[in-house]
């Protein structure tokens, strides 16, 4: 795959994570909870993530390119967490939600710092913890995916489905970036380029799912004030 392709990928795919964070900051606006951060923040990382490898492989700057895998790990640990704590409104979840999202950050600045000073410094960054994070990465998503589906048998909808279809896309795209880290040098383009295609497909699922739920809603609120 050229890069100029690659890039154009990685521009849209951060393109669409920012979308979608205007679309998931409505409910923190109308209900001021901090639990609902989890969904607009992950997704921000998300394209935080893709920026910086975008603009890593343009410049051909290899501390962005880590940068980018370190944050785009923790942007998926931010949805897991946000997703636990969704169905858990008491005074200590919230509590819990609070000290969670400090430690997350905490320890996503300080990995972060620790990862550009180590290649500043002339330290290689060995293949076993690019695949690591990328597994961790796949983990979390397997969580939300089986989240989401049991939400969905709880309570069935035609949209909600939806919703755990884009994330095992994004767990397909994850699932091949592990392949082609494990074996760079062996693994078929193939594994690549699907990765790539998957993301995309995934977040466009997420886009459409808002994009309809909030006409969907904002018809119904004209609908009763009319």
């Amino acid at each position: 795959m050229s890069e100029v392709v690659e890039v154009a990928v990685e521009i849209v795919s951060a393109v669409l994570c920012f979308i979608l964070v205007k679309f998931m900051f409505k409910p923190y606006m109308l209900t001021r909870e901090a639990r609902y951060l989890g969904l607009p923040l992950g997704f921000a990382f998300l394209g935080i993530s893709e920026t910086f490898l975008a603009i890593g492989i343009q410049q051909t700057i290899e501390q962005l390119r880590l940068l980018s895998l370190l944050t785009r790990t923790f942007a998926y640990v931010f949805l897991a967490t946000s997703y636990y704590f969704s169905k858990k409104p008491s005074k200590n979840s919230r509590l819990l939600w609070d000290v969670a999202i400090s430690l997350i950050v905490v320890a996503l600045t300080t990995s972060a710092l620790l990862l550009i000073r180590s290649s500043q410094i002339g330290i290689q960054i060995p293949t076993n913890l690019s695949v690591a994070l990328r597994i961790l990465a796949l983990i979390c998503i397997s969580y939300i995916c089986i989240h989401t589906l049991r939400s969905h048998i709880r309570s069935p909808e035609p949209s909600t489905i939806w919703i755990p279809l884009g994330f095992i896309l994004l767990g397909i795209s994850q699932y091949s970036l592990i392949i082609w880290a494990a074996e760079e040098n062996y693994a078929p383009g193939y594994a690549f380029a699907g990765a790539l295609v998957a993301r995309l497909a995934g977040l466009s699922v997420f886009l459409a799912v808002s994009y309809l739920s909030f006409h969907k809603k904002r018809g119904a609120n004209e609908k009763h004030t009319a």
